[in-house]
Parts: C-alpha cells; structure tokens; sequence
C-alpha cells in the first residue's frame, strides 16, 4: 500500500517531535535567557532619595563652546523648529561658571514645538566628584525654556544610580539674549540604591 504522505512516516514522526519541541520551547515558562533575582545577589539594598543642586551651563560662544549646533532650524521658524545641538556642558555646584566643577551634561537638545520654545531634552549627568564619581542620570524630557520651572524625568543612571529614577526641576538661573549662553539651576530628585 503505498504512503499518501510526501514523505516517509519516520520523517513525519521526527518532523512532529522536532515542531512539538520548538514550540515547547516558543511558549514555555523557562525561556532560558531571563530569570527572576534577588536583588541582593546584585547588591542592592533599602532604595533611598537623593536631592542634589548643580548648575548646567549652555555655551554657545567663544573659544570652547560647550553646546554646537549639529542640525538647522527650519527656514522661517519663529521657535527654531528642527534645531538640534550637541552638549558637553559644564555641572558645577554654583551658579557661576568659576564655580567648584561637579560634572558634565552630555547629550543632545532640539527644538520640538512649532507653537513655542519647547526643546526634547536628552542628557546624562555625568559625575565626577565625591561618592558620585564615575555614576551617571540620564535626563529625558520636555523643556519649555521660557517657563518659570520645567520638569523632566530621571530615566535611569548608572553607577550609584543603577535602577534610578525620579525627576528633575529646572530654573533659568542666566540667560544672555544676545549670545544665547544660559545657566540652569537643576534640582535632582533620585530615587535609587
């Protein structure tokens, strides 16, 4: 009697157990590649809230600008619309720019509102001072520049700030209309390890 299948019956056996085994392993519990720790293992103990005050200081002239444009607004825009600029801007403790250095700002901003001054922040907090040595926030958010306090959230961080999150204020502290330079007063919210 000759086979209606295709193929042998001993390939459509293996055939099924190798499908079944895939799909086993498609939708099983155990993955494989993710599990459940305890954060202990990572030594990560009772979660706390950090507040600190730096101020972000925005260059745009001279002979070391911190803050360089790397894409134009779009022509005719009244708020810089399209505008992006790349920053490595100086975190100090005070509001001059003389002031004990804390860490850098690195990132980028643009210009995303065609109604009014609004910039899509995205920054790391880049310490380099005491027990924040070496760790890092990452700042992702809105800015109305030409609000009187504006707030972003602390995403994540690194370092002391493993698994941080919180929020940031931020208050105009200088700002030069002629050359565009600004000082920024951050109050930092952290939640964190």
């Amino acid at each position: 009697m000759a086979s209606i299948l295709p193929f042998s019956s001993s390939r459509f056996i293996i055939f099924s157990i190798l499908s079944i085994s895939s799909l086993i392993l498609i939708t099983g519990d155990d993955l494989g590649f993710a599990r459940t720790l305890d954060m202990k293992t990572l030594g990560l103990k009772k979660e706390k809230l950090s507040h600190f005050r730096i101020f972000w200081h925005d260059i745009l002239t001279g002979k070391s600008p911190s803050a360089i444009q790397v894409v134009p607004p779009v022509v005719n825009s009244s708020t810089a619309f399209g505008l992006m600029r790349m920053i490595d801007n100086p975190l100090t403790q005070g509001p001059k720019l003389s002031s004990k250095l804390v860490g850098r700002a690195q990132g980028f901003y643009m210009s995303a509102s065609q109604q009014e001054i609004g910039l899509l922040m995205a920054m790391n907090f880049a310490f380099m001072e005491g027990k924040y040595n070496g760790s890092t926030i990452t700042v992702l958010g809105r800015n109305t520049v030409f609000s009187t306090v504006r707030e972003m959230p602390v995403i994540g961080g690194t370092g002391a700030f493993r698994f941080a999150r919180g929020y940031v204020q931020a208050r105009t502290s200088k700002f030069d209309q002629y050359s565009g330079d600004a000082t920024v007063e951050y109050d930092c919210y952290v939640l964190h390890y």
